[in-house]
């Protein structure tokens, strides 16, 4: 286990490493006025309290994994965006918890899909609106078995291919770098609106932002530099255009998946792909 600076651990486990952060510590970059108290066995509570009244309420156990998060109204009312409980009582279904809590044992064949690739990953530049609402509203591909934990869906690809895929194709990332320009940051504007649309119909929805790297560099830099990626595009919704931070999930796939089969530079594999998971959550959000 490596230790990177923001709380970030990059484990080496079962043949692959993947990069962990401590969700409390990530809910704090991102809300300067987030509090965080130990609620007993480990646990952390993290409470971000808006100007409507309402609160963000994040729970994570002793090694940063999310247990739970959910919004509470000014009415008491609470909406559920994230419960991954009942799946750390539960191993028997899939998620081997190990020592270091992120062992995922989930044997799952990719979806069989009639759809057209332009329709099963959308790309940002090219599509309508209605192209991307729809990406970012329709159900999975395939049947699912169960509700699955946010484990489950970071650490297997086959889960993910679900869902239908947003490439982000207009967001160019420097060489070595997760920063984004100011002057890109209005060509993220058409993603928070098609957001704001989905989160009408359903604000308990649940995205996942996915960071990645050229071939370039070792593995564990290139998994730290593409979480750091994912993180600096979902700041930029929440803070230039009001997308709820607690609505998006960030995670860094580093050189694992690269879009062009090459071991040079490639601007193409420097992106951040988006995602809907609420479906393999398997929550309603009531």
């Amino acid at each position: 286990m490596i230790e990177e600076p923001g709380s970030r651990f990059i484990i080496r486990e079962e043949g692959r490493a993947i990069i962990r952060r401590d969700e409390s510590r990530a809910l704090e970059r991102f809300s300067p006025n987030a509090r965080t108290r130990d609620i007993g066995e480990g646990r952390r509570r993290t409470e971000i309290e808006r100007s409507d009244g309402s609160r963000v309420v994040s729970e994570v156990d002793r090694n940063g994994r999310l247990l739970r998060r959910y919004r509470r109204d000014r009415s008491g009312r609470e909406i559920v965006l994230i419960d991954n409980r009942r799946f750390y009582r539960n191993v028997g279904i899939g998620l081997g918890v190990t020592a270091l809590g992120v062992g995922v044992g989930l044997a799952l064949a990719p979806p069989a899909y009639s759809l057209p690739r332009e329709k099963y990953i959308v790309e940002y530049d090219s599509a309508s609106e209605d192209d991307l609402y729809e990406a970012l509203s329709a159900p999975p591909v395939a049947r699912l078995e169960r509700p699955y934990s946010l484990e489950e869906i970071r650490y297997s690809r086959s889960l993910r291919e679900y869902m239908r895929r947003i490439d982000l194709d207009t967001i160019n990332f420097e060489f070595g770098s997760f920063e984004v320009a100011p002057d890109q940051y209005p060509k993220l504007e058409r993603l928070a609106r098609i957001i704001e649309r989905v989160l009408r119909r359903n604000e308990a929805e649940v995205f996942l932002i996915e960071g990645h790297t050229d071939a370039v560099g070792s593995e564990e830099d290139n998994l730290t530099l593409s979480d750091r990626r994912a993180e600096a595009v979902a700041e930029i919704l929440m803070s230039e255009f009001g997308v709820p931070i607690e609505n998006l999930v960030t995670q860094g796939y580093g050189e694992q998946y690269l879009k062009v089969e090459t071991e040079a530079p490639e601007q193409q594999n420097r992106r951040v792909a988006f995602r809907r998971i609420t479906p393999l959550l398997g929550l309603k959000g009531q």
